[in-house]
């Protein structure tokens, strides 16, 4: 992962680094890694994120159909 520094301002290239490293999951495999996780704890949970990644598809397929209302947009909660 490489980020430029542009006129010495390292706050600025920190923050992007951060937000790259956010994107990428680094630093929820870094939370994840730790401590031990043990083999049906590891199962239990891909298999946990597994159910929530179809329910979230079959939620995105269904509101594009128009059975069910989209969801309100960040930016008019604001």
């Amino acid at each position: 992962m490489q980020v430029l520094v542009r006129d010495n301002n390292v706050e600025q290239a920190l923050r992007v680094l951060k937000k790259k490293m956010q994107r990428e999951g680094l630093f929820r495999e870094m939370k994840a890694r730790r401590a031990y996780e043990k083999p049906s704890e590891r199962r239990n949970r891909e298999k946990a994120q597994a159910i929530s990644r179809h329910r979230k598809a079959v939620r995105k397929r269904m509101q594009r159909e128009g059975l069910i209302a989209g969801s309100k947009s960040r930016s008019s909660a604001r």
